[in-house]
């Protein structure tokens, strides 16, 4: 049961946990204004209508500065964006926490799920997911997706399994692990209802081939349920969200440089009502 659990709370670190560098000033984007208590957070249309993203606003967003904004900012700037295309290929994924946000909290969140950890175990793995995790791998056809794993020595010993299981990948010119595999569909933002996100389903990857059940069923519906949605902030970049059990832990970014310069954003998803209309507008 203790290595059960073990499991459990390393796959949290290799999936969500964030460095802690240092952030760089804020991106110019206007914002609507809001207090703590929840009656007091504006609501996203009417900050959509009041503070639309323009073309500079998102030239501005970069992963960096993502960080300096608490977390209803962040959740502001999410809720005025699209899904964009659902992507294909490497993306460099990096993870920030904002406004009281962190691995310290899964415990208080998740309960039994995680409620068992001691400060010096979460301390050791927000060592060890700041280390492997590198991104995701998306393979748009097949409408799935994997997660790119450094020093897959480290993760075979944790998780009881041979590296020549794993399936591999190449990043930067270095061997990486295929792991973790979810489903790719558009579906409802838990943030936002307005519009759909790109939504990132480990509930089922045990239906995707190359399946390793002592690693990648911890992110499952029977482990820690993880979902993740993702928006476009422009090509090549994404801004997302990761749950546990439904329950918000994190945000996360995206990038990757070949998207970003071929420019395209094509939508894939549901872009809501008010975004419908916009286009029928212009096309006529």
């Amino acid at each position: 049961m203790r290595n059960r659990k073990t499991k459990f709370l390393a796959v949290a670190a290799l999936l969500l946990l964030a460095g802690c560098a240092t952030a760089p000033p804020p991106p110019k984007v206007a914002f609507s204004k809001y207090g703590a208590p929840y009656a007091e957070k504006p609501d996203f249309a009417r900050v959509e209508l009041d503070h639309p993203l323009t073309p500079a606003d998102r030239a501005a967003i970069t992963p960096d500065s993502l960080r300096s904004l608490d977390q209803e900012q962040v959740d502001q700037i999410y809720a005025r964006l699209t899904a964009g295309p659902i992507p294909d290929g490497p993306y460099q994924g990096d993870l920030f926490f904002s406004g009281g946000g962190g691995l310290d909290r899964i415990s208080d969140l998740l309960g039994g799920a995680a409620g068992f950890a001691n400060d010096l175990a979460l301390k050791q793995l927000r060592f060890v997911g700041r280390a492997l995790w590198k991104g995701k791998v998306f393979y748009r056809d097949k409408r799935e997706l994997r997660n790119m794993i450094d020093d897959r020595s480290v993760v075979a010993k944790l998780f009881d399994v041979d590296v020549k299981d794993m399936r591999t990948g190449q990043w930067n010119g270095k061997t990486v692990g295929l792991l973790f595999p979810a489903k790719l569909y558009c579906g409802q933002s838990l943030l936002d209802s307005r519009r759909e996100s790109v939504i990132i389903d480990y509930a089922f990857g045990d239906e995707i081939d190359g399946y390793l059940t002592n690693v990648d069923s911890v992110a499952g519906r029977n482990g820690l349920q993880v979902r993740d949605e993702i928006r476009l902030v422009r090509p090549g970049f994404y801004l997302g969200r990761a749950y546990m059990g439904r329950v918000f832990v994190l945000n996360f970014t995206l990038y990757n440089e070949a998207a970003a310069k071929a420019g395209k954003a094509a939508e894939d998803c549901w872009t809501g009502e008010a975004q419908h209309y916009n286009q029928v507008a212009d096309a006529h």
